[in-house]
């Protein structure tokens, strides 16, 4: 169970990063037609198997939160419920289901597969617990079926955020994504770009990793890469209402990329005369970062540093990232050490509510 301290308990908490699992693909027949029903049965197809939580990494399964005969961890309603809302006292929690609709190369297959997803988590999930809102599931490698999907389901009012997976085939500052976030603006919900993604592209700018270390440590530079990219490309002047979220990013290293990518900007922004001012600036403006995986230093004096660095209050939202290991519990005593209660409230809380919406 989450072990959160007696601080937080008495006060009310958004967990701005919670997994819901598709236990097997047969779960979301109830959600398909009998073509695509047909078609997995006969062609022995399992949906994505690419997962960005390896079974036998320390980081992918709290073990206290492992579901003996119940499927794989996150995917009970009724163990969510008791292993993180009520335990935390959630006010909400925002589902990121991580089904890797990007790896499948049949673009039908993809959109299919993505609708049956989000109906599923209406059905399954939104419906049966009020306190969770959710991320809508796309098939990013193809844009317009994406805005398609988005505007499908983008009405309901338990849609928050779009998923995307930070790794993709190509940056997502190019124009070529426009209609995903076009659709997203429209519908008045937020973007997160999420840890992990199966597209069959390298993590690294160099090649492929030979170890699962190298991928989950490298993860931060393919998410700066992702927020230069939407600077640079001018996304934030095309759609001033974006709202970015960086989800299982870390956090730590932002106040050193403010400082370079504002330091190259000033060298070489004619370049880019559309990015009228300092990438910093966009950032804080536009995107926000989930707590965990928690990269903060234990040491009090360095972490309020860090906080300091930032230059603003609002973009850190606190994430219990359920069902995954990054701590032995979300939030610890050096935040109640060092936090002072107006920035804690934040964090915790007002943070999430004024970026969703909620």
């Amino acid at each position: 169970m989450v072990d959160i301290d007696a601080t937080a308990r008495h006060q009310s908490l958004i967990d701005a990063d919670i997994h819901n699992v598709v236990p097997t693909i047969e779960t979301l027949f109830p959600y398909l037609t009998e073509h695509w029903r047909e078609y997995i049965r006969q062609s022995a197809f399992k949906g994505p198997t690419e997962t960005p939580y390896p079974d036998g990494a320390a980081t992918s399964l709290r073990p206290e939160w492992r579901a003996s005969g119940a499927g794989p961890a996150g995917s009970s309603l009724a163990l969510l419920q008791e292993q993180v809302l009520d335990p935390q006292g959630a006010e909400y929690a925002i589902l990121n289901c991580a089904y890797g609709i990007e790896s499948i190369h049949n673009p039908d297959a993809a959109a299919a597969l993505a609708s049956a997803v989000n109906d599923w988590q209406i059905a399954e999930w939104l419906e049966r617990e009020p306190r969770l809102r959710a991320s809508i599931v796309v098939p990013s490698q193809q844009p317009a079926m994406a805005a398609r999907e988005i505007d499908r389901v983008g009405g309901h009012p338990g849609f928050v955020q779009v998923y995307l997976p930070v790794r993709s085939a190509m940056p997502y500052g190019n124009r070529l994504h426009h209609p995903v976030y076009e659709a997203a603006v429209r519908h008045d919900l937020a973007v997160g770009l999420h840890f992990g993604g199966g597209t069959g592209t390298p993590p690294t700018p160099v090649g492929w990793p030979t170890y699962y270390i190298e991928e989950y440590a490298g993860m931060a530079q393919v998410f700066q890469s992702q927020l230069t990219s939407l600077i640079v490309e001018g996304v934030f002047d095309h759609f001033p209402a974006l709202r970015v979220a960086c989800i299982e990013s870390g956090w730590t290293w932002l106040p050193a990329h403010l400082w370079r990518i504002d330091k190259e900007w000033k060298g070489l922004r004619r370049e880019v005369p559309w990015v009228r001012r300092a990438p910093s600036e966009y950032i804080r403006e536009h995107v926000r970062f989930t707590l965990q995986p928690c990269d903060a230093p234990p040491d009090p004096a360095r972490l309020a540093q860090l906080f300091a660095q930032l230059e603003s209050p609002d973009l850190v939202m606190f994430s219990s990232d359920y069902p995954h290991r990054h701590a032995d519990a979300p939030v610890d005593a050096t935040f109640a050490e060092v936090l002072p209660a107006p920035l804690r409230q934040k964090l915790l809380t007002d943070n999430a509510r004024t970026f969703y919406r909620l």
